[in-house]
């Protein structure tokens, strides 16, 4: 039990270290889905921790739940206390970097470093990926047109992976769930979802920042924004890559996580193709 909600996770890895995988809010996503092949490559060096979030995945939904970002944080924590992790470093993609970010605000002695990727948490200008994103109608046509949205690979935005997301995002009480989240007018949520700037400046957390250049969900305004709210934060900027970094980019980004929690040098910005 996390904060008293029932918490799926994945597991991999017993290095010293611990990292907790925070996923994103795409329609049928789960730990898996955002995390596979992050997972066995962290696990190599670290703990590695992925739990679904409470109204995804295969997390309990309780009926009185109250869906926001502070929920989800102190699911988080609580998965921690669970878990008996006292400090960990956190990897949050899009709506997880703004969860990460109101843990490490909040709780700053709970986070070692911070990895935000594609993250929410900042104010912004809904985008039209966004707002498709969270009024997915639970089709198989409206997920093709979310699955548009995310890479920017067309290689990777074929028919079966439409099937298999549409396929996972009506299980049982799963898009129940997701419409009760992000109902329209979704800036709300937005707003919502953003920890005060001068707050985000107080973070001492080694950070690494992390975005896609032709991300069409999270401005990569946001990350640039990022890196300058926090004094101790890197950013690296992949080019050819949509809001899926470490699908689209997924050996870039997995050494550079692992560097960056090992405590390599990591350059400011990094660009360019797949190695």
């Amino acid at each position: 039990m996390a904060n008293g909600i029932r918490t799926n996770y994945l597991e991999a890895g017993s290095g010293s270290g611990t990292v907790v995988l925070i996923h994103g809010s795409g329609p049928g996503v789960t730990a898996y889905s955002n995390w596979r092949l992050v997972l066995p490559a962290l696990g190599e060096d670290f703990h590695v921790l992925a739990p679904d979030m409470v109204g995804f995945g295969y997390s309990d939904r309780p009926d009185d739940v109250e869906y926001n970002v502070q929920t989800w944080a102190d699911q988080t924590v609580g998965f921690m206390d669970a878990m008996g992790i006292k400090k960990a470093h956190l990897v949050g993609n899009s709506f997880g970097g703004a969860i990460a970010l109101r843990i490490a605000t909040q709780h700053p002695g709970r986070v070692d470093q911070l990895v935000l990727m594609g993250s929410m948490g900042v104010d912004f200008p809904i985008t039209e990926g966004l707002d498709t994103v969270w009024g997915y109608e639970g089709t198989i046509d409206s997920m093709r047109n979310v699955l548009d949205f995310f890479a920017y690979s067309r290689d990777l935005v074929n028919e079966e992976l439409a099937q298999v997301r549409y396929e996972a995002s009506v299980e049982p009480g799963f898009q129940e769930a997701f419409s009760a989240m992000f109902p329209a007018p979704r800036q709300r949520w937005v707003d919502a979802m953003s920890t005060p700037e001068a707050e985000i400046s107080k973070l001492t957390h080694r950070t690494l920042v992390m975005h896609g250049r032709e991300d069409k969900v999270i401005p990569v305004s946001n990350s640039y924004k990022l890196e300058g709210l926090i004094d101790n934060a890197d950013l690296a900027v992949f080019s050819h890559c949509g809001h899926w970094s470490m699908i689209e980019r997924t050996a870039d980004f997995n050494r550079l996580v692992r560097d960056f929690f090992l405590g390599k040098p990591t350059k400011p910005v990094i660009t360019g193709s797949d190695e």
